[in-house]
């Protein structure tokens, strides 16, 4: 990658850090926040599910303006939205101004994700896509790991100072970006095709119609990684223990760690691997070691057996990601805007839906959310092996730059 293109990637690693960060850094404080407000586990879920739901919703608007109007003023705004839901939740002084600001945040998500991998698309070339998503993943991964260590830092000088300080930096983010970052677009906008700069092509058409899109397949396999992840997550410290009796440090210790390697495989390995078998082979061997994973899940004997797993699936998903976003935007054309929306919307269906069918399935039995995960991973699996993935993307690539 020549200089100017590091310096836009710095930049664009440095805004999804915060993105995710922001969120990461209240996770520690909504316990003790939502007690002062009377509220439980139920407002707990809640805060979470209205960020996704509201990300799914706006996602697929967002990546579609970001190919009719720029990636920099969708990512200015979408940093903006954020500092703003995140100064709400700091003076928020009952529950429906907390989960107003969630629904802001994730509306600024929406806004800001698509057209971060957009800008990617915009500024690498194809051999360097898989490369520069990676890092933009491995920033996410960090925001999640760091994100919650530093509320709890923070957390010592007053409950409510994480917050504060996260609207602070995210303002200061959207600062800095909009007088740095240029457009990326410019260079391509002449290209557009006239569906993308109609004005009245209907939004809720778009959506239908990206069923017959060459990237649906990968969409479908975006939303059911996600499903599954989540659903593992969800479940992940209430199974260790109930199962081995884990400790809450070793539960954070867990956590901490898969997310690190997730950090290191994005960073340093996803790149060497679509280079030497591209990213349909890619795609499949690792869905292979996720349902593995799974497998070996539910017959773990003890909490390290179950560590060293855990540490092989996220090793997996983490992979994954940059891999289907990649293969998405080799596919997309004109539509990276787009593509990346729906990207981020597929995502969220599997980040709503999953926590809520783990959750319903380990009350009924500990195991069914690792079984449930594993059925569905084997009929991806049987399908991806069955879709024509290195035809289409060979076709799709006949276009790329």
């Amino acid at each position: 990658m020549t200089s100017d293109q590091r310096k836009k990637l710095a930049l664009l690693m440095l805004n999804m850090f915060i993105a995710v960060g922001s969120f990461g850094i209240i996770i520690p404080i909504i316990p003790s926040y939502l007690k002062e407000l009377g509220q439980g586990g139920t407002a707990a879920g809640l805060i979470i599910a209205i960020f996704a739901f509201a990300q799914f919703l706006v996602s697929p608007i967002g990546g579609k303006w970001a190919d009719k109007y720029g990636r920099r003023p969708l990512i200015n705004i979408g940093l903006l939205t954020l500092a703003i839901s995140m100064f709400l939740f700091y003076f928020a002084d009952s529950i429906w101004l907390l989960y107003l600001s969630r629904a802001i945040g994730g509306i600024g998500c929406a806004f800001l994700i698509p057209a971060i991998y957009a800008y990617v698309a915009d500024i690498t070339t194809m051999d360097q896509r898989a490369k520069g998503n990676s890092f933009i993943s491995a920033s996410m991964s960090l925001g999640i790991v760091i994100g919650p260590g530093i509320g709890g830092f923070l957390a010592d000088f007053g409950l409510k100072t994480p917050l504060l300080v996260s609207a602070i930096v995210g303002l200061l983010a959207f600062v800095v970006s909009y007088f740095t970052l240029k457009e990326s677009l410019e260079e391509v906008v002449e290209t557009a095709t006239p569906q993308l700069i109609d004005n009245n092509q209907s939004m809720i058409k778009d959506i239908i119609l990206s069923v017959k899109k060459p990237f649906f397949i990968p969409l479908v396999i975006t939303l059911i990684m996600s499903f599954g992840l989540m659903s593992y997550e969800t479940v992940l410290g209430l199974y260790v223990d109930d199962k081995f009796g884990a400790t809450p440090q070793e539960i954070a210790f867990m956590i901490t760690s898969t997310g690190l390697i997730g950090v290191i495989m994005q960073l340093f390995v996803v790149d060497r691997l679509v280079k030497s078998i591209g990213e349909v082979n890619v795609l499949k061997l690792f869905l292979i070691v996720t349902a593995s994973g799974f497998f070996l899940s539910i017959i773990a004997g003890s909490y390290t057996m179950f560590f060293a797993i855990s540490l092989l699936i996220f090793l997996a998903t983490s992979i994954l990601r940059p891999v289907l976003t990649t293969l998405i935007s080799k596919m997309a054309g004109n539509e990276q805007g787009f593509a990346m929306g729906m990207n981020n919307a597929y995502m969220s269906i599997g980040n709503i839906m999953g926590p809520l069918l783990a959750g319903a399935l380990y009350d009924i039995d500990i195991l069914y959310p690792f079984i449930a995960g594993l059925i569905i991973l084997i009929l991806t699996i049987i399908f991806t092996f069955m879709w024509k993935g290195v035809k289409i993307q060979r076709t799709a690539l006949k276009g790329g730059h």
